[in-house]
């Protein structure tokens, strides 16, 4: 009896996941963040670090750029995503993919191009 009930044990342990759930995700870019100096970017600026999750938010009905895609801190706008750079971003969350963004580097330099740099990643579902 205790044989089987080992054996049974050891059937459930080899059953149940051995690994943690880890994040991974495809790097779509790597980009600077436009318009950093005509919003609410210079203000928060103190508060920002890197590794800060970013939010992306499609403006298809934007006047300037039909592909533009929004870039949020806390849910304040800090730019967008550079208009050379947004086609693939709008084609993926047109089309219902997630897309996660996060601060890869902040530089205290005059040239707002400079300031902010952030990625855009695709989640992979494990």
């Amino acid at each position: 009896m205790n044989r089987r009930l080992a054996l049974l044990c050891l059937v459930w342990v080899w059953a149940q996941p051995l690994y943690a759930q880890v994040a991974a995700h495809i790097l779509l870019q790597d980009s600077p963040l436009a318009g950093f100096q005509y919003h609410a970017g210079k203000t928060l600026w103190p508060q920002m670090q890197v590794g800060d999750a970013l939010t992306l938010v499609r403006e298809p009905d934007n006047t300037h750029d039909a592909k533009a895609v929004r870039v949020e801190w806390q849910g304040h706008k800090i730019g967008y995503v550079p208009r050379r750079e947004n086609a693939d971003v709008a084609r993926f969350m047109d089309g219902g993919q997630t897309l996660v963004a996060r601060i890869v580097r902040l530089a205290e330099v005059r040239n707002p191009w400079s300031r902010v740099r952030f990625e855009i990643l695709i989640p992979l579902q494990p």
